[in-house]
């Protein structure tokens, strides 16, 4: 993990929730695409995942990850956006790229079908 992040608020509804993206290549791919509304869709009751309008970069990333419930990850073959609020196993082309910072992730595990929510720095 890099020394550095930057701050990002994902809102949801009239909710916000604050996270961090770390400095990488990956991370810095995600923020040039800030801000941006996007529809998520639920994935096996652990993750809530968007699909992004540009693939991001994995140059510098481990070929796969274990996220932990909090992550904010990068779903490499998909071109997905990740927020994990669930307990997810190791799977090649996932890339921790951040963390959400609020102790409340019921503002995301509460969304019971697809929501859109506003990503920006």
């Amino acid at each position: 993990m890099q020394g550095h992040a930057t701050p990002i608020h994902i809102k949801i509804g009239d909710r916000t929730v604050s996270a961090t993206v770390r400095d990488t290549p990956t991370g810095a791919a995600l923020l040039k695409q800030l801000p941006r509304t996007l529809e998520f869709e639920d994935l096996n009751g652990a993750e809530k995942v968007a699909k992004l309008p540009k693939e991001l970069p994995m140059k510098g990333m481990p070929e796969g990850d274990n996220p932990k419930v909090g992550d904010l990850g990068y779903y490499a073959p998909w071109g997905n956006l990740v927020l994990y609020y669930g307990d997810v196993d190791y799977w090649d082309g996932i890339g921790r790229i951040g963390r959400i910072d609020s102790s409340d992730l019921a503002a995301i595990s509460g969304q019971s079908g697809d929501f859109t929510a506003t990503v920006a720095r």
